[in-house]
């Protein structure tokens, strides 16, 4: 004769509310009624702009994959590579400054950082649009002594080289604190470890403290970058054909303010869009050790069994 582990219910008999086994998980009402209302909210915001004869989606259609567009998106994208990579690179050299032991380093690198975090991005862009304006000749030579060339200013600073050198420096200045932030989220024991186990110390840097603290460096570089993108706007104030310039260079003719208007900012949103689709991607990438350490910690079926 067998003994069964759960007893048969019997028709009619009150179920012991301690037992978990009959438990019920109780209706989330409340979460209901707010997807609801959410959706209710989403789908006639939607409808009120697409049936809004003022947004005149036609001149939108028409106008989304012009070529004047499409040159102006192409001055966008490049003068976001650009200023970002050098951004990051100089970034990258005033942060190991900011950690040097060098105090001459540290000093230098901390009023780069003070000066173009505490100026707007608009006023250096006209500054150095403006630059022939207080120094009409640009030499290279030496401090009080012979110059070895001289340059007109403005053959050198164009409305391109203002808008990257704007750009870069002042992006170099936020990209120095957020990598400096990154490696110094890495406990530098494992450098001394690394380099007690005979590692050099830039290999060490570039195989041990790199990959940990990029985990902490991507998730806000991909924010300078989505504010990068946007930030490119301001280069119109100094007459540089990016997609916000020709869309307004495209209304000033034909007076369709805001349909050319929906044309950039779809463009923004298409773009900004597939850029938190590609952070997502690096960020799983760094963060897969950490991801493998927790499936291994809460597999028990992976742990290996010990003999008796």
């Amino acid at each position: 004769m067998s003994a069964s582990a759960h007893p048969t219910p019997v028709a009619g008999a009150r179920h012991d509310p301690r037992d978990v086994a009959h438990a019920k998980r109780p209706l989330a009402i409340g979460r209901w009624l707010a997807w609801i209302a959410v959706i209710a909210l989403a789908f006639d915001a939607t409808w009120v702009v697409a049936h809004n004869k003022n947004f005149e989606w036609h001149v939108v259609a028409a106008w989304f994959t012009e070529a004047s567009i499409m040159k102006g998106l192409s001055v966008t994208l490049g003068l976001t590579v650009i200023s970002m990579v050098l951004g990051v690179a100089i970034g990258l050299v005033l942060a190991v400054m900011r950690l040097s032991d060098n105090m001459l380093a540290r000093k230098l690198a901390g009023l780069y950082i003070w000066f173009f975090r505490g100026t707007p991005l608009l006023v250096q862009l006209i500054f150095w649009y403006n630059m022939s304006t207080l120094f009409p000749k640009i030499s290279l030579g030496i401090p009080f002594g012979p110059s070895f060339g001289t340059w007109n200013t403005n053959d050198l600073i164009t409305p391109l080289t203002a808008a990257i050198a704007g750009l870069a420096l002042n992006e170099a200045a936020y990209m120095a604190e957020i990598i400096r932030g990154g490696l110094l989220s890495v406990d530098s024991r494992q450098t001394e470890t690394a380099m007690a186990f005979g590692m050099t110390r830039s290999r060490a840097l570039r195989r041990i403290v790199i990959p940990q603290a990029m985990r902490a460096i991507v998730p806000p570089t991909g924010n300078q970058l989505i504010s990068m993108i946007k930030a490119t706007s301001l280069v119109s104030v100094i007459a540089m054909g990016d997609l916000l310039y020709s869309v307004q260079a495209v209304y000033n003719r034909t007076f369709e303010i805001i349909p050319l208007l929906m044309v950039s900012v779809l463009w923004y949103l298409l773009i900004t869009s597939l850029l938190n689709v590609g952070q997502s991607a690096i960020e799983k990438y760094y963060a897969r050790g950490e991801l493998g350490a927790s499936v291994r910690r809460v597999d028990p079926a992976a742990a290996p069994q010990e003999k008796a």
